[in-house]
């Protein structure tokens, strides 16, 4: 359980930060940042499968950021915020700090998911990233997969979003 925990804190992330510089919340009043809100699910093939899904708020670049995720009910499961040369993961009380966004992605989901290309699948571009292939088919519909092929697991990114 604990594990799950752990993953539904730092999913998606897609991505993605406690608070813009701390506890003040997500992005308030940076310009020039690009919001999305809606919900998102991940799978990770690995033994056993990983799955996790939650709503979420994302605000920022990729080189700044913030993601707040919920539950289902409302209760936040992580807030997660990040900038140049720092990356952290607020879960209830702890609030634990990587070296990177990806770092922290990584460690808290298990699979890599590639933050700075996600802004732009999100935008309908289609920034390439090595092993993820991205179907922006249904982008101007607020819909989003991408899935990962290498390196294993397998892993399958699903977002339902507007822009924010």
């Amino acid at each position: 359980m604990n594990r799950r925990l752990a993953l539904s804190a730092g999913c998606a992330g897609v991505l993605l930060l406690a608070g813009c510089a701390g506890p003040a919340g997500l992005g308030a009043g940076r310009a020039g940042t690009e919001g999305w809100s809606g919900r998102l699910s991940l799978r990770i093939d690995s033994e056993p499968v990983q799955t996790f899904s939650a709503s979420f708020e994302l605000r920022g670049a990729p080189h700044a950021g913030d993601l707040i995720l919920t539950s289902p009910i409302g209760s936040t499961l992580a807030q997660l915020h990040w900038s140049p040369g720092e990356a952290l993961l607020k879960n209830g009380s702890e609030t634990r700090r990587f070296d990177s966004v990806d770092a922290l992605i990584e460690a808290a989901t298990g699979a890599a998911i590639p933050v700075g290309a996600l802004f732009g699948w999100l935008a309908g571009r289609d920034d390439r990233v090595p092993g993820w292939r991205p179907d922006l088919s249904r982008v101007g519909a607020g819909r989003l997969q991408a899935t990962r092929d290498a390196p294993q697991p397998r892993a399958d990114l699903r977002i339902v979003f507007e822009r924010a």
